[in-house]
């Protein structure tokens, strides 16, 4: 169905999806399956329609689009009986999808609804939601990123989450695919994007890890996360700015966008506000003394360390930073309305931010098709771990 939608926007020149639904939406009726499932096929065929656009006014060379890969993706129709998921196929016919123990015990929680399910050939996905109520936060808390480390921390605490592994996995993995010789570009390109994929999974497990603790950490003593921005980071480590190329593919290769994306997500998760400064609000966080405001000195002998004149106070500058970030978003936590300040919440600052639904990847372990009370085993295909 897709690719049906694919041809006639591109024999149509279409790709907005209302036009697209009303020229392909009767095209798809030979399908005897429920019409929900076409409109999400059309969805779909619109969203790879406008990406090729897209690539199209910004003079890329493309290929005619063509979906290889089987996806189902839809919010209605479904539902969870006897530890399975229904899925309906056609009028009495329906796919039925044990959920493992850990799923059903997700989804059981109080407050949590599953919205949409993604399925393919070897994995499922459930989209689920979850009215959490919201924490009384009465401080803040700042997260400065780094290459080796996450540090976190207000003028009471900071402490630092050493990362120098996610180093090590990025040196290792390019190591590896540089040893490649085989002639072949398809075979070698595909054992490249295998030892990519695994070093995604190892440096998204160490990050999670971290970020959860933080997390957990700030909703036990009520404090609000605050970020920074550090968007357009990638343009200090470009080709001809004076920097070797290691370098630059080190700093390239450093995740810091999945570290706040995490650290979003599950704060949102737990009901705790997170506070993210634009540019402005955080130049020369690391730099400045949080105690006087004076201009911190730096000596090559302590490398990381700066020296406060005006206070004789000797700190790391990634500590600074995470303290500086802390005040900052104190200041706009501060400037909330009154009604917020009272209940101790950041509300006003989080209305910028994005609030995208938490995706569960869970296991399919056997699909099984149902027809009028007959079970049968058609697939056994076991997907890789979440």
């Amino acid at each position: 169905m897709v690719n049906d939608s694919l041809r006639i926007g591109l024999a149509y020149d279409v790709s907005s999806l209302r036009k697209l639904s009303l020229l392909s939406y009767n095209q798809l009726a030979s399908y005897d399956i429920p019409s929900y499932y076409k409109l999400c096929a059309i969805s779909r065929a619109a969203g790879i329609l406008a990406s090729r656009k897209k690539s199209v006014k910004r003079g890329h060379p493309t290929r005619t689009p063509y979906a290889h890969r089987s996806l189902l993706v839809s919010c209605y129709g479904f539902k969870i009986i006897n530890d399975q998921l229904q899925i309906p196929i056609r009028r009495g016919s329906r796919f039925n999808i044990p959920l493992t123990k850990h799923t059903l015990d997700v989804i059981s929680q109080p407050g949590i609804t599953v919205r949409s399910f993604t399925l393919t050939r070897n994995s499922l996905s459930l989209c689920i939601a979850r009215e959490a109520p919201e924490v009384e936060c009465t401080s803040t808390v700042g997260v400065d990123r780094n290459l080796r480390n996450l540090t976190v921390g207000n003028l009471q605490q900071t402490i630092q989450y050493d990362l120098a592994r996610t180093v090590q996995i990025a040196r290792t993995t390019t190591r590896i695919i540089a040893s490649f010789h085989r002639d072949d570009v398809r075979v070698r390109k595909r054992i490249a994007s295998k030892y990519g994929r695994r070093r995604r999974s190892r440096v998204s497990h160490l990050l999670h890890n971290t970020t959860r603790t933080i997390v957990t950490r700030a909703v036990r003593k009520r404090e609000a996360i605050v970020l920074e921005n550090i968007e357009g980071i990638r343009s200090l480590y470009r080709k001809g700015n004076g920097q070797g190329r290691k370098y630059r593919g080190k700093m390239n290769g450093w995740s810091f966008a999945e570290a706040q994306r995490q650290l979003e997500y599950k704060a949102r998760w737990m009901g705790l506000p997170s506070i993210r400064l634009s540019k402005g609000r955080t130049r020369s966080t690391s730099i400045v003394c949080p105690r006087c405001g004076e201009r911190l000195q730096s000596d090559r002998q302590l490398r990381r360390k700066l020296w406060c004149i005006k206070c004789r106070w000797l700190m790391d500058r990634d500590e600074v930073a995470a303290i500086n970030i802390a005040l900052r978003g104190r200041l706009r936590f501060d400037r909330s309305q009154p009604t917020t300040q009272a209940k101790g919440g950041a509300i006003e600052a989080m209305k910028e931010n994005p609030t995208p639904m938490v995706i569960s990847g869970v296991d399919a372990p056997k699909l099984t098709y149902t027809h009028d009370g007959l079970t049968e085993p058609t697939r056994n295909n076991k997907p890789p771990p979440v």
